[in-house]
């Protein structure tokens, strides 16, 4: 199911689904750990002696305030005659999950309403061990194991404090969970218990006939019951409560507009999702750097893993993203997460859980009875690339200097090293959909880029020897990738080549990852060797359904729906949707000609869930979101789209202006 409705602060990541029901809470860091494990957290209504679930007869409208990440949320239930209206939010200074409701009648009668809210712990991933218990010294329930607590409560027009609870077994002995007792309307009061359980809690208001009632849940996360009581005291003093969404979306809206940007009258779609985008990416990102590729926990029903971590190349790109965008210390803490995890040899492993560890992995480090590297080489050059533009943006030499021995020159020198003597390629490596093992071109273009970005660096701080190296050997790899990676017969380039005896076996498959001779700077968009590659992947790869959009490339398998490869080569993807619209803005001669990428631009916009949430595809018949949702490289390749087409209108605007001026005699 996908998950709508990311809110976070960094430290803290909760995810609604499609229903508004709470299925992951992340803590103490973004992807790591999933103290829910994906399951079910419930929201009931009981409303005058009937009980409804929202997951059955609610009409529900999801979105965020505008340029915040402060949910905005409509309930509705006719049978019931009410109407609620959510705010959710995790405050971007404390760890605290605040709910605020505002429930008015829809059939001009009072009500008297209780709320439920459940809480489906499995502490540290797992159930074993929990406890639960109503603290009499908050007024609240807590659940705690270790060091990982979590405090919540409520609060009304006329009181502070939990005062209808209940916490229970769950999932042992035939007990479905203490949701279960709410649907009466009432709540044991049980005072403890340990071992698989949960918690619901209630919030009980009258509603008027006309107006409104107002009420708070909120929950404190914290390493100790000293930091959730300290956190509590304060939500529970004066109108803390009642100030929070204000400040939050005071605070959002500075931090998603941290430059004046003329958006030169883009669609007024493109412009909101570009803002969104940039909001649904800070949820993903981890205060202490690693940029979570996905945090959708249904993805293990798949393969019984997750996307969350950090892979280097898509945390690379979204850095070059966020970069572009003004977010200097968010690309910083990133590049310097790369730094401490950075072999000595000089490159980066497959992933990385957020506390800077070594993730799972299916890359072996033997083939063919011969030791090799499990790695992506794109991954080390990408991420010496996307620090060259953080760089040249923000020109942060103090920062620069304490990570550019290992990042630069460890990493660049590597990616010298790690080449064929004789063809001078790379030497193969898995490629970026992680399924293949040979020379990519994806992968050899991201080694040209990284290597003159490398000498870039050492051009601009005086290492004039290591630059004229980096420099030398880009070329280098270049012309191979000319000589051994383009096909006469088809007249494009491959997208992998395998080694042998005399030289290369060329794959010919349509990748969309073929975009990279352009994307990265090597090539030049018109050069006939692009033009010819680039049409290739727009006729062979674009869905020819009325959905539309890029396949990933053909006969791709992962999810697939159709094996009409003819009209539906595989299902569309938003990041490759993108790199069509890149490349059409790289080739813009004039700003008619880019006008083909506000229309794929606008094919995502119209395409992103209510709330803004892109997933990683979608159903080639039925637009449904496919896979993880969101996709944080997802909302990364439309952020660059957006600000890529608004520099080179600029360019291409000024250019028109100069051709057209006439200098007097």
């Amino acid at each position: 199911m996908p998950r709508d409705l990311p809110i976070g602060n960094g430290n803290v990541l909760v995810n609604f689904d499609s229903q508004y029901q709470i299925r992951d809470i992340y803590f103490p860091r973004v992807g790591q750990d999933n103290q829910t494990v994906g399951r079910v957290n419930h929201l009931g209504f009981w409303v005058d002696g009937q009980f409804s679930w929202i997951s059955e007869d609610w009409h529900i409208e999801k979105k965020y305030l505008k340029e915040t990440l402060v949910t905005d949320v409509l309930l509705r239930n006719d049978r019931l005659g009410i109407e609620a209206r959510f705010h959710d939010l995790v405050d971007a200074f404390d760890n605290v999950l605040l709910r605020e409701l505002r429930i008015s009648s829809i059939d001009g009668k009072e009500h008297q309403v209780r709320v439920f809210f459940h809480q489906d712990f499995s502490i540290s991933e797992n159930e074993v061990g929990d406890t639960a218990y109503y603290d009499p010294r908050t007024s609240s329930v807590i659940h705690y194991k270790k060091n990982r607590y979590f405090l919540i409560n409520t609060k009304t027009q006329l009181k502070t404090g939990i005062s209808d609870w209940s916490v229970g077994k769950k999932g042992v002995d035939g007990l479905e969970g203490t949701y279960k007792d709410a649907e009466d309307g009432k709540l044991g009061g049980n005072p403890i218990v340990q071992g698989s359980v949960d918690s619901t809690v209630g919030l009980h208001l009258n509603v008027p006939r006309t107006g409104e009632v107002v009420g708070h849940y909120w929950m404190c996360l914290g390493r100790s019951y000293e930091e959730v009581a300290k956190l509590n005291a304060v939500m529970a003093a004066g109108e803390q409560a009642e100030q929070m969404v204000p400040r939050n979306q005071n605070y959002w809206r500075l931090w998603v507009n941290p430059e004046h940007i003329d958006f030169h009258g883009l669609p007024a779609k493109v412009v909101e999702l570009f803002k969104r985008s940039l909001l649904t990416i800070r949820t993903q990102v981890d205060n202490g750097g690693a940029i979570i590729a996905a945090n959708d926990h249904d993805i293990t029903q798949f393969a019984r893993d997750t996307y969350s971590y950090m892979w280097p190349r898509d945390g690379a790109l979204v850095a070059y993203a966020m970069t572009k965008a003004g977010h200097r210390d968010l690309t910083q803490r990133f590049f310097r997460f790369c730094n401490e995890v950075m072999k000595e040899e000089g490159y980066l492993m497959h992933k990385y859980n957020p506390d800077k560890s070594v993730a799972s992995s299916w890359h072996p480090w033997l083939k063919d009875g011969k030791e090799v590297l499990p790695i992506q080489e794109d991954e080390t050059a990408l991420v010496i690339w996307s620090f060259w533009h953080h760089f040249k943006k923000f020109r942060n030499i103090e920062f620069v200097r304490t990570v550019m021995d290992k990042i630069i020159f460890d990493g660049a020198d590597f990616l010298c090293r790690y080449r064929d003597e004789t063809t001078k390629l790379p030497l193969p490596s898995y490629d970026l959909w992680e399924e293949r093992w040979g020379v990519h071109l994806f992968t050899v273009s991201s080694v040209i880029a990284g290597l003159m970005a490398a000498a870039n660096f050492c051009q601009a701080v005086g290492e004039l020897t290591r630059a004229h190296h980096y420099q030398e050997v880009a070329e280098e790899v270049k012309e191979a990738m000319c000589e051994y990676m383009w096909s006469k017969e088809h007249k494009r380039f491959c997208r992998m080549a395998t080694r042998t005896e005399s030289g290369y076996d060329l794959d010919m498959t349509i990748d969309a990852a073929m975009y990279s001779i352009f994307a990265f700077g090597e090539m030049n968009p018109h050069d006939s060797k692009v033009v010819s590659t680039m049409n290739a992947i727009r006729e062979r790869l674009w869905i020819k359904t009325e959905v539309g959009g890029l396949a990933r490339y053909e006969n791709d398998y992962y999810h697939q729906i159709s094996q009409d490869l003819e009209n539906v080569p595989g299902n569309p993807w938003f990041i490759c949707t993108m790199w069509l619209a890149q490349y059409d803005i790289a080739a813009a001669r004039t700003t008619d000609d880019l006008k083909s990428a506000v229309v794929l631009m606008e094919w995502v916009a119209n395409r992103a869930l209510s709330s803004g949430v892109l997933a990683e595809q979608v159903h080639p018949y039925s637009n449904e979101p496919l896979s993880v949702s969101p996709l944080t490289w997802s909302h990364a390749t439309f952020v660059t789209c957006v600000l890529e087409y608004l520099d080179r209108k600029k360019q291409l605007m000024t250019e028109n202006v100069f051709s057209h001026t006439i200098v007097p005699v």
